[in-house]
């Protein structure tokens, strides 16, 4: 790997619609070194990286790589520079394999045309071993069965299969396990060694002050500074980010909760056994565990996406048949999956579409839409939650993550259910947006609803939670009150080794 001076920005700029997405910034991407990003959605992280990568031109401005000038007119010529840009949400080919999507355009083939799928999954195997991610993924996979986690490491080894000088990572962590985020650190750390200019985004500060050389913050499109982690706290961090000291500004209020609304009791799928719990009105349940323990395929189940084999759930003590979205909509469930932009989103549609989507049936007169209590409708969430957007009309794959995910949230406030399933409700959202949807999440447990947060962090977890379920392996082991949560004794259940031991000792 070739040793470079690293990457120079120097009075980039970039405006949409007269919007300015990026204002005059200049900073440095030293050479062996990690710089974080840092920024609220919205701050200019996600342009700025994308006029790296080759996806924008910016209106002004110089890039410089070993001192060189960059004219980065596409994502091949930044690929061609040296730059890649590993995305939060990665684009993996569906119907071919896991081997064929890391080397699309480099795949070695027999005589005449034919891959060499042999001398494929050599090369598969060599490189995961290489990058410390040996057995993670198999190479005969097709790329429409991959989990999230996959999917991400598939986009880091088409990244690093390559001689790369400039490496941005893009929120890499969001969707993979512990084990995997360890293993991409230490990587970091030998891109790092090797002498690669490496830039990471995220808005998690334990991986920033864990990883980071340096952090560079943007706030609405400026660059506020640059800091050597080892002289800056994670304090200082947030007020750069939002401009004010956030330590006090959301405290969740635990009421005293009503009746029970939602009654899950031994339900099993193909995912997950035996699985009971129950939410209050007005209470606010975490399912809590690692990745693959369960919970989002227990979401699914009871939102009417996966079948149940055996078990019932009730809701308001009537027991409810879910064999579709539509009948868990008609029961009084509402769900915001962590795929928000596959699963949640009609990504070229506008605000107001995506907000009225689970209304229709409320502001329609025959088939007609009334069209003007929608534009009400959407205007009257988009205020209350503080939606940054331009106007309703705006289509949501231009919002930041944080205004997209609110955007969903809107759509459930607005159809009112009696239970809201939020999985990962924060994925990828800055610390100012999550503030915002903590206090919607305790809003509505204020108004009796029954809220099921799915979320594998877990400070968010404990400050959040009126009681917490702990899932692994499909199972349910172990269940707290929030006044005997830790982080040690959440993290005992999700790793319990021995099921039926801790099972018989969970109250």
């Amino acid at each position: 790997m070739r040793v470079t001076e690293g990457l120079r920005v120097t009075g980039v700029a970039k405006s949409f619609a007269g919007v300015h997405a990026v204002r005059e910034v200049s900073v440095d991407f030293p050479a062996g070194a990690v710089t974080a990003l840092m920024g609220e959605n919205g701050a200019g992280k996600s342009t700025l990286i994308k006029i790296l990568g080759g996806d924008h031109l910016p209106d002004r401005g110089r890039l410089e790589l070993d001192g060189e000038s960059l004219e980065l007119t596409s994502p091949a010529d930044a690929r061609a520079a040296g730059i890649r840009v590993i995305a939060q949400e990665p684009e993996i080919v569906p119907h071919v394999s896991v081997a064929e999507n890391v080397y699309l355009g480099a795949l070695p083939r027999k005589v005449g045309r034919m891959i060499d799928r042999a001398a494929l999954r050599e090369r598969m195997r060599a490189d995961l071993a290489r990058l410390g991610f040996d057995g993670a993924l198999n190479p005969d996979t097709i790329g429409s069965k991959l989990t999230p986690a996959q999917r991400q490491l598939v986009e880091i080894m088409r990244a690093l299969t390559t001689d790369a000088k400039v490496i941005a990572f893009d929120e890499p962590t969001s969707s993979l396990s512990e084990h995997e985020a360890e293993a991409l650190f230490a990587l970091i750390g030998r891109l790092r060694d090797q002498g690669m200019a490496v830039i990471y985004v995220s808005h998690r500060m334990r991986e920033i002050l864990r990883l980071a050389d340096h952090v560079a913050v943007l706030r609405d499109g400026a660059l506020v500074g640059v800091r050597p982690v080892a002289e800056t706290t994670d304090a200082e961090i947030v007020r750069m980010m939002v401009g004010r000291d956030l330590s006090t500004v959301f405290t969740r209020s635990h009421g005293e909760p009503g009746d029970v609304v939602l009654d899950v009791d031994k339900v099993t799928t193909d995912d997950v056994t035996d699985v009971s719990l129950t939410v209050r009105a007005g209470e606010v349940v975490a399912l809590a565990g690692l990745v693959g323990a369960g919970r989002s395929e227990l979401a699914g189940a009871l939102v009417g996406d996966l079948p149940i084999v055996s078990g019932e759930v009730r809701v308001d003590g009537k027991r409810v048949r879910l064999r579709s979205p539509r009948d868990a909509v008609r029961a009084g469930f509402g769900y915001a999956p962590e795929e928000r932009k596959a699963q949640a989103l009609l990504l070229h549609r506008g605000v107001r579409d995506n907000i009225s989507l689970a209304m229709l049936d409320r502001l329609r007169t025959a088939r007609i839409v009334r069209r003007g209590e929608e534009r009400a409708l959407a205007k009257k969430y988009v205020e209350q939650l503080r939606v940054r957007t331009p106007s309703i009309e705006q289509e949501v794959r231009k919002l930041s993550g944080g205004n997209q995910q609110k955007v969903v949230l809107a759509r459930w406030l607005a159809r009112k259910p009696k239970v809201l399933i939020l999985d990962e409700p924060t994925r990828g959202v800055d610390i100012g947006a999550k503030i915002e949807i903590y206090r919607v999440i305790d809003e509505l447990a204020a108004s009796g609803v029954a809220v099921l947060v799915i979320s594998s962090e877990l400070p968010e977890v404990l400050g959040l939670a009126d009681r917490i379920v702990v899932m692994q392996s499909g199972r349910v082991t172990g269940e707290l009150a929030r006044a005997e949560a830790t982080e040690e004794a959440v993290l005992a259940l999700a790793m319990a080794e021995d099921l039926a031991t801790s099972m018989k000792e969970s109250p």
